[in-house]
C-alpha cells in the first residue's frame, strides 16, 4: 500500500561553493521513512519551481526542516545586521504561507529548529538574531568541532507545562535535548502557545492554539538518532499519525480538501 507523503522542505545549497541545489539532511528522510512510516519527499522550497496549492494538494504533510540561512528579517517587520546571519528568500516565500495554509486547512505540519521560528515568524511572532547574546541565556549554537554524535549530543533539559500537549505525548515534564540553533522567538505570533522553556528561559516547543491539526513544533533537533532517542520516537510517530489520519480522510470518495 503507497505511504502517504511527507514533503521535507529543504534548503539552497552551493556544492562547492559553485553548483546550486537544494539539500535536505538525510537524518530527516531516515525519520521520517523509518519512524513516522511515510514516504519522505523532498521539496525545492522556491516559487519559481513549486506552489503552495500543489504541495498542499501534492503532500499529506510537511516537515520543515533545520537548516543555516535563517528566516528574513523583513519578514517580521526587522531590520537586517550582521547578527542575523545567511537567509534563503526563496524558502521564506514557500514555507511562511504553507505553514498558514496547513493551520488553516488542519493539514500536519511539524517544525524543527529554523522550521520552529518559521512556525512562529508565519503566525506574526518576532525572533532574536542571536540568543547567546542575550543577558542569562546559554549558548545554543551547535560545538565548533567534533564527531555529529559530539555535535547532536544531549546537552540541557526542557521542561514542559503540566497541562501541554508535550507532557502528554512524551509522559515527562522534563527531557533532555540537543541543541544546534543561533536564534530563538522573542515575541510568540498569533496562536502560538509555547509549551516547553530551556534552563535559560528560552522557548523550545511551542503548539498552535485552536489547530485542527497536528501543529507541534521544536528548537531542537529530534530527526538525530529518532529511531532510538526515547524524546524523538514519539515525536515523529505522533506526526506520521497524523499524516496518515489526514490521508485516509481526504482519500474519502466525495470529501473535499479544505
Amino acid at each position: 500500500m503507497t505511504r502517504p507523503i511527507v514533503g521535507i522542505i529543504g534548503n539552497q545549497h552551493l556544492i562547492n561553493d559553485q553548483y546550486p541545489a537544494h539539500a535536505g539532511g538525510t537524518m530527516n528522510s531516515e525519520a521520517v521513512a523509518s519512524v513516522s512510516g511515510c514516504m519522505p519527499l523532498l521539496i525545492p522550497a522556491d516559487p519559481r519551481f513549486v506552489s503552495v496549492a500543489e504541495l498542499l494538494e501534492t503532500c499529506d504533510g510537511f516537515l520543515l526542516t533545520g537548516g543555516r540561512p535563517n528566516v528574513h528579517p523583513e519578514e517580521y517587520g526587522e531590520e537586517v545586521t550582521a547578527a542575523h546571519g545567511e537567509f534563503d528568500r526563496a524558502r521564506d516565500a514557500i514555507a511562511l504561507p504553507l505553514v498558514r495554509a496547513c493551520v488553516e486547512r488542519g493539514q500536519p505540519v511539524f517544525g524543527i529548529c529554523r522550521g520552529f521560528q518559521e512556525v512562529n515568524v508565519a503566525m506574526g511572532g518576532t525572533l532574536y538574531p542571536e540568543i547567546r547574546d542575550l543577558p542569562g541565556r546559554m549558548n545554543h549554537r551547535m560545538p565548533p568541532y567534533g564527531t555529529l554524535s559530539e555535535k547532536f549530543a544531549l546537552r540541557h533539559t526542557v521542561r514542559f507545562s503540566e497541562d501541554g500537549p508535550f507532557r502528554a505525548l512524551l509522559g515527562a515534564s522534563e527531557v533532555m535535548t540537543n541543541t544546534l540553533h543561533g536564534q530563538g522567538i522573542k515575541t510568540p505570533g498569533r496562536r502560538i502557545v509555547i509549551d516547553g522553556h530551556a534552563p535559560d528561559g528560552t522557548p523550545e516547543a511551542t503548539y498552535i492554539e485552536g489547530a485542527p491539526g497536528f501543529s507541534l513544533a521544536v528548537q531542537w533537533h529530534p530527526e538525530w538518532d529518532a529511531a532510538n532517542d526515547p524524546v524523538s520516537r514519539p515525536l515523529f510517530t505522533a506526526f506520521g499519525d497524523a499524516v496518515r489520519n489526514w490521508a485516509r480522510a481526504r482519500a474519502v470518495p466525495g470529501r473535499k480538501s479544505a
